[in-house]
């Protein structure tokens, strides 16, 4: 019984060398395949090189236009900030006036005359300058409310206008060339609600006519 026990562990450990053997094998040929597979030929290496030159051309490119967009940006609308801060300005000048227009202390007095003239002569020199620095203002009034240029603040009844109309102008907007320095603050017109009603009335009566 020792003797066969000892001659199938004999047999079973020639058995894993043999196993470990052919796996190295197998592994080396694997090996070599992928190492033959490397070595590509001089006219793939070339092809390589040559795709690799292009994308790095093509990265570079691409690169120098975004240098130059941002560049041609940083140009055209480099004053964009200070633009929209400027206009805090022209909105102290209008609230000035209208302050000292209101103050019944001094209404009909040749000083306030002389006030408004002035506060009016630097509003249109601050005006003129934006336009010379392609600053325009925004046309509000009797337009019809655009979501792009206009912001609604409030609806006015008005019965002379058609609805949505722009009524009263609240802060004026700007332009800078094809972008927006900051929305017009407006209130839009609206029908009563007596007039909304006739109006729905004979929208049906002219329904009810058309079907007969």
């Amino acid at each position: 019984m020792e003797k066969e026990e000892s001659q199938n562990n004999e047999d079973q450990n020639l058995e894993e060398e043999n196993s470990e053997i052919t796996t190295d094998k197998q592994a080396s040929k694997e090996t070599g395949k992928n190492e033959e597979e490397e070595q590509l030929s001089p006219e793939d290496e070339i092809a390589n090189l040559k795709d690799k030159v292009a994308r790095t051309f093509a990265e570079m490119e691409n690169q120098r236009r975004r240098f130059e967009k941002e560049k041609d940006e940083a140009f055209e609308y480099g004053g964009f900030s200070f633009a929209r801060e400027t206009l805090n300005l022209l909105d102290n000048l209008e609230r000035s006036k209208q302050t000292l227009e209101s103050d019944e202390t001094i209404i009909d007095k040749d000083t306030l005359k002389k006030l408004i003239q002035h506060i009016d002569i630097i509003n249109k020199d601050m005006i003129s300058i934006f336009k010379k620095n392609n600053i325009e203002p925004i046309k509000a009034i009797n337009e019809k409310l655009d979501p792009n240029l206009h912001q609604a603040m409030m609806e006015v009844e008005d019965n002379t206008k058609d609805q949505g109309t722009i009524v009263q102008e609240i802060q004026k907007g700007f332009m800078m060339k094809d972008r927006l320095l900051r929305p017009s603050l407006v209130a839009v017109s609206k029908k009563k609600v007596q007039d909304k009603q006739n109006d729905q009335k004979n929208q049906e009566n002219q329904e009810k006519e058309g079907k007969n």
